[in-house]
């Protein structure tokens, strides 16, 4: 059996699909639906159980019949202030899973997060070693307690302490794709102005302060959910794997690429015009982000990623311009 948390949220309900896809129905989802229509994310597949989180370490307990936690329940609000909150359910609850897998030699797949890197200028290497975690600057409450995680294993392991036989953090860049609908204004720029794009209105991107940047250009490793369940399926099949993984399409593109892509998708002329950024957002804001994908293809993974038009033009025509946007 193969437990998800956060298996009704965006990519932890794509999991999901991507189990049954391969015939997985022993699937157990640990999440709240709540009462934005998460449940609508899960509404296709077939299932065993869903497990409130606050009752899932009782749950496990005496279970001998779990092949893999794939852990990507959070608060991955990159806005979030309640520190407390974060804490208990960003990294305690994760420390809490990773005994328990460690404890029964259980897969353990986790979700960090590119917000750990900060403000890039350090790099986006995934090295797993605790000196190089230590340069890390996270900018936000989200990405440090994912980097506070990761420095949490990088430590056990050096130390020589026991681990899951895989224990990977996979290090999202910008996903994007079908059941992100919940996630209101943390939605990604295709779902949340594909609505507007088809009513023939100007879209809104911000301009840029910085020289080399022209308006627009600005450069973010956008990446199709598809290819991140491929990788996760990937990993389930390894028999060891312990590390971090960046989970990018490896190139970084710009927005006009992205939103534009849209407009292509649909057949429409680009109605894009530039306004300023807030005051405040200018300090942190990031220019430029890009996966390395040195340590996922040195692992094996051979398998190419979706070009940004491809992976747009697949969800926009065989989601969001349907009747039934959900996978």
């Amino acid at each position: 059996m193969i437990v998800v948390t956060g298996g009704a949220g965006f990519i932890g309900s794509n999991i999901v699909a991507a189990l049954n896809d391969v015939g997985r129905t022993d699937v157990v989802v640990c999440d709240t639906l709540g009462t934005e229509g998460k449940w609508q994310n899960l509404r296709k597949r077939t299932l065993q159980d869903v497990v409130p989180p606050r009752e899932l370490m009782a749950w496990l307990k005496g279970r001998q019949d779990i092949e893999a936690i794939i852990h990507m329940g959070a608060n991955s609000s990159t806005l979030a202030f309640d520190g407390d909150e974060i804490m208990e359910n960003n990294f305690r609850f994760s420390l809490h899973l990773l005994d328990w897998c460690t404890a029964q030699g259980v897969k353990f797949i986790y979700a960090s997060s590119a917000a750990t890197y900060g403000d890039g200028e350090r790099g986006f290497d995934d090295d797993l070693a605790l000196s190089h975690l230590q340069t890390l600057r996270p900018l936000n409450l989200y990405g440090w307690s994912k980097h506070l995680f990761d420095q949490v294993v990088a430590t056990r392991l050096e130390g020589g302490a026991a681990l899951p036989p895989i224990c990977t953090g996979l290090k999202f860049f910008n996903v994007f794709g079908p059941n992100e609908y919940h996630k209101g204004p943390m939605m990604s720029l295709v779902s949340k102005y594909f609505g507007a794009i088809k009513r023939g209105e100007t879209i809104d991107l911000f301009r840029s302060y910085r020289p080399e940047y022209a308006d627009g250009e600005q450069l973010r490793d956008f990446v199709y959910v598809t290819d991140i369940t491929d990788v996760i399926l990937w990993l389930l099949d390894k028999p060891a794997h312990v590390g971090l993984l960046n989970l990018g399409s490896g190139k970084a593109r710009s927005f006009l690429d992205l939103v534009g892509s849209i407009f292509d998708s649909l057949g429409l002329e680009r109605r894009i015009r530039f306004i300023e950024m807030p005051e405040a957002m200018r300090p942190r804001y990031q220019y430029f982000t890009e996966a390395d994908e040195t340590r996922l293809r040195a692992a094996g993974y051979n398998k190419p990623g979706t070009a940004l038009e491809a992976a747009v033009g697949h969800f926009v025509m065989t989601h969001l311009n349907t009747e039934d946007p959900y996978r």
